[in-house]
């Protein structure tokens, strides 16, 4: 009892029904907003704990994997309730969003919170190299149907329908291999920089740390569902456009459980985890989560949704990825790195919020 009463982040989760209870009444959707985005960061929490635990029996690589996936049901769920409700904008923007938060925001944050405890942190640099390759090579592919679209015109034709499904089946090849490639014939490209000894005898048991997990990703879902419901709302009462809220609040949001967790393993000197997290998590929603809702346009929602991204964000994602690379590829870190990363993101958010708003 005196544990629970003790102030921490777990007093978040009154937010929960305090988000219920605002939007079954007919609250302002400004003020749901914020009580929904609030209510995840302990399930978040909950999200990373079940990871740290699973990866005392999997290894780091898998763990991070596992965090990713988990961690981006929440983006998944909010672009399939955008995608039915036809807003394809904010669903491409969201999904850019979501690429640049976890390699400069997480990655930034990250850095910024383990360099503050720890002078100098390590990691694999050759899975760092690896995620960064992968990253380049999904940013290039998603460049394709955008550039096609701007040479056959506004109007969607028969053959750029096709062109974005083929791109999503060889996507979809792509990560499928990429997983054979982490978990089965070169694990040992992924294993940790430095080999730690570790007590585990309070860890979870794995049957805990998988229901606990299932369990956080689901609530984290339903919240994240109850958040979308009301963002065109809220952008509207505070002068944002459907692009920016995407691109910034569903994408920080959306993405908060495994960027929470990537900060709290590098709290702890876990790097390689932390890594695997904010990194991994970028190349599945390039290579599976995009892929994924091109084909679920298909039956979801009033059209085939293309991955023809506005004019200029995929320079600027293609930019971060580069620039994630060249700061983190020496497989060492350090708070300033971290401050590095997070300045870049901030100027990016400044320029997408200015252009938006027109002010």
């Amino acid at each position: 009892m005196r544990k629970i009463l003790k102030p921490g982040i777990h007093w978040l989760y009154l937010f929960i029904p305090i988000t219920l209870a605002l939007e079954y009444s007919g609250g302002a959707a400004p003020i749901i907003f914020f009580c929904a985005a609030l209510s995840i960061i302990p399930i978040a929490r909950l999200i990373g704990t079940s990871t740290e635990n699973l990866s005392t029996y999997t290894g780091d690589a898998v763990g991070g994997l596992l965090n990713a996936t988990f961690g981006n049901a929440p983006e998944l769920i909010i672009a399939i309730v955008a995608l039915n409700a036809g807003l394809h904008e904010m669903v491409l923007a969201s999904l850019a969003g979501a690429i640049l938060a976890n390699l400069l925001l997480a990655t930034g944050l990250s850095f910024f919170v383990g360099g503050l405890k720890y002078h100098n942190q390590e990691y694999n640099p050759v899975s760092i190299r690896l995620y960064s390759s992968m990253m380049m090579i999904a940013v290039i592919s998603l460049t394709v149907p955008s550039a096609f679209h701007r040479f056959v015109g506004a109007v969607p034709s028969v053959s750029e329908d096709r062109l974005n499904i083929s791109l999503a089946l060889v996507l979809l090849l792509a990560y499928v291999l990429y997983l054979v490639f982490m978990l089965k014939t070169h694990k040992d490209f992924f294993k940790s920089k430095e080999s730690r000894q570790e007590e585990h005898e309070h860890r979870w048991s794995v049957q805990r740390a998988v229901i606990t997990l299932i369990a956080a990703s689901v609530l984290a879902a339903f919240m994240s569902e109850i958040l979308v419901g009301v963002a065109e709302e809220t952008g509207k009462a505070l002068g944002l456009s459907d692009a920016f809220i995407g691109l910034i609040f569903l994408a920080v949001v959306g993405g908060a459980a495994e960027s929470i967790s990537a900060v709290i393993m590098a709290s702890k000197n876990k790097m390689d985890l932390s890594i695997g997290i904010a990194i991994g998590s970028p190349i599945q929603i390039a290579l599976f989560v995009a892929p994924l809702l091109v084909l679920l346009s298909l039956v979801v929602g009033p059209g085939q949704m293309n991955l023809s991204f506005p004019k200029g964000l995929m320079l600027v994602v293609f930019s971060a990825v580069l620039i994630s690379a060249m700061i983190s590829g020496d497989g060492r870190s350090n708070w300033y790195k971290g401050v590095q990363l997070i300045i870049i993101y901030l100027i990016i958010a400044m320029m997408f919020y200015f252009a938006a708003s027109g002010q």
